[in-house]
């Protein structure tokens, strides 16, 4: 399915939801602090990859954590965040001639810095640099009807575990509620030095979350 079908359908979403609900606060609160939390899954997959031959296509996974909106002004602030996010790929290829299937589910911590743009009230634009801390990641391996689960520790495979990317979206907001769509787009691949036997690559998502501000 296209990526930017579903972002656009997922905004669409956003938007008529906002609309319907915006005579219920007439506040603006843009000048305001705030701090919540928010939930909501991924739809993720890799570009830029090289390395083994195998084909990949989109995985759902988890999103979620906290989040800050600290005003600078009317319409500019800062929206820092700290987010468990599970992002990966289902592929297919083949090992010396045997074919196989592979889900690939990499659990990040996610801390975008973004700049928040708050043309108008319920709604802010966010846009900046994203790092993500690679905490584990679980492999499940298919060969014909057998299916193998591996976690790796990443103790022996030179594996980048620090990497920048960045990010780009908008929020909705309601009262006490935000809708939030994201893409993203790592810079750094997961190759390390290029020691790794890994198939080299780099992360892209769509991310749709729902939150509460406190």
């Amino acid at each position: 399915m296209n990526y930017y079908l579903i972002f656009i359908t997922g905004l669409l979403f956003l938007v008529f939801g906002a609309n319907a609900n915006a005579s219920k606060m007439d506040t603006d609160q843009r000048e305001v602090f705030a701090f919540g939390i928010k939930a909501g899954f991924n739809y993720s997959n890799v570009w830029d990859s090289r390395g083994q031959e195998f084909d990949a296509d989109p995985k759902f996974g988890f999103a979620g954590g906290f989040f800050a909106g600290i005003p600078l002004g009317r319409t500019i602030g800062l929206q820092p965040e700290i987010l468990i996010s599970q992002k990966g790929f289902k592929g297919s290829g083949t090992i010396l001639t045997a074919p196989y299937t592979i889900k690939r589910t990499k659990t990040y911590i996610d801390i975008p810095l973004q700049l928040q743009i708050k043309p108008v009230q319920h709604v802010t634009f966010l846009v900046g640099p994203q790092f993500s801390y690679l905490l584990k990641q679980d492999d499940v391996y298919t060969f014909g009807s057998n299916s193998i689960l591996v976690e790796e520790e990443f103790k022996n495979d030179n594996i980048r575990k620090n990497i920048l990317g960045f990010t780009a979206g908008i929020d909705f907001s309601i009262s006490h509620f935000v809708l939030s769509g994201k893409y993203g787009w790592d810079f750094q691949n997961n190759n390390g030095d290029g020691t790794s036997s890994t198939p080299r690559y780099k992360n892209r998502w769509l991310q749709l979350t729902a939150g509460y501000i406190f």
